[in-house]
């Protein structure tokens, strides 16, 4: 079947995100516009991914759990897991790895916990944007240690993605997928990085925002509309 997908969203919870991007707001708004999986990935923190996903299950969407991970070179890498308690696990994990640097509510937000009535439950202490002490060549392991997948994000960008850190993707970092920003131009980047020609490329919206959540044009095939499914093809290689 074929899947329209946003897999790069994120929260309240994430530094500089509107505090209107609760669970049930951004469900809301991707079942208005038409999406059939998508994916809540907040910076370095998977802990709205429990009201995300039961808000997903009351709409008929998939919400798979996730984290947008700031590696030590400072380059942002989606990971994805098939359940919630495999994406809380690893954000322990990532939390332990990470500098205790304290948020800053006036200019980052205040980094909310809620749960799935959109319910604030906590905030978050530590500011998240800060890179964890997780090599790029790890994450990919590491996330599926835990039944998981990992992406490099927005490769188009000069700064906080693998591109701008390693100036390219080494084929033996293992990745088979990698995220191109909605704007981007396919075959810019394409001639820019030939090594994405051998990998899976998606378009996200990577939005902070309600309104920075696009119509959806790009889909994926899934032989079923699940977060296994979805991250058993993003972790396999394409045939050229």
């Amino acid at each position: 079947m074929k899947l329209r997908y946003d897999l790069h969203l994120h929260s309240c919870l994430s530094p500089c995100g509107d505090n209107d991007m609760t669970p049930n707001n951004i469900v809301g708004m991707a079942g208005l516009l038409g999406y059939d999986i998508i994916a809540l990935t907040d910076h370095n923190s998977c802990r709205n991914t429990p009201a995300a996903v039961e808000a997903g299950k009351r709409a008929g969407i998939t919400v798979v759990p996730g984290m947008e991970l700031c590696t030590r070179e400072e380059a942002h890498v989606v990971c994805l897991f098939p359940k919630v308690e495999a994406a809380l696990s690893f954000g322990e994990w990532v939390e332990k790895r990470s500098p205790k640097i304290p948020n800053r509510p006036e200019i980052f937000g205040e980094q909310l916990i809620l749960d799935q009535e959109d319910q604030v439950i906590g905030k978050e202490s530590r500011l998240l944007i800060a890179a964890a002490d997780i090599g790029l060549y790890e994450v990919l392991g590491l996330a599926r240690s835990y039944g998981g997948t990992a992406f490099p994000a927005h490769v188009d960008k000069d700064s906080y993605s693998i591109t701008a850190s390693l100036g390219g993707i080494p084929p033996e970092i293992g990745f088979c997928t990698a995220e191109l920003s909605a704007r981007a131009n396919r075959e810019e980047q394409l001639g820019r990085y030939p090594e994405l020609k051998g990998m899976r490329l998606l378009r996200d919206s990577d939005a902070h925002y309600l309104e920075n959540m696009p119509d959806p044009e790009a889909v994926l095939e899934l032989e079923e509309n699940t977060a296994e499914c979805l991250i058993a093809l993003l972790d396999r290689k394409i045939i050229i």
